[in-house]
């Protein structure tokens, strides 16, 4: 089976209206599956204020755009190492009053392996942590 864990996208942008808003929804969302705010650059003059999120010690890779307009059916996943992350992504979403989509459970439409869960931030945003390993 080929490994769909990887992807080729350096890194993804995401507008949205408040920042402050977002940040106290993603800030302990993606830390449940490891992902941290790396680096924070202030609005200027030309540009607005924005977050990006990545690994300790490596480049962001998910930006959180200020004022911006959410665009229509996004919908991102985050890929997590195990199915026991897809349940802490799901457990901390609940925790901070996301709208729940799907609870973890397998998806073999998408592939055998494939595990994930769904919910929407408050912006509409769809998300879900998914696991492409088998659990045994």
């Amino acid at each position: 089976m080929p490994d769909r864990s990887g992807s080729q996208i350096d890194h993804l942008n995401i507008a949205v209206p408040d920042l402050t808003r977002a940040r106290a929804f993603y800030d302990p969302l993606l830390d449940s599956i490891g992902i941290q705010p790396v680096l924070h650059i202030p609005a200027t003059a030309t540009d607005a204020a924005m977050t990006g999120y990545g690994w300790p010690d490596t480049k962001p890779f998910f930006w959180l755009i200020d004022d911006g307009n959410v665009g229509t059916n996004m919908h991102l996943a985050f890929t997590a190492d195990t199915r026991d992350l897809v349940h802490a992504f799901y457990d901390t979403a609940a925790g901070l009053d996301a709208q729940l989509l799907h609870p973890p459970a397998n998806h073999p439409e998408y592939h055998e392996h494939y595990y994930g869960a769904f919910v929407l931030d408050p912006h509409g945003i769809n998300l879900e942590a998914v696991c492409h390993h088998d659990p045994t």
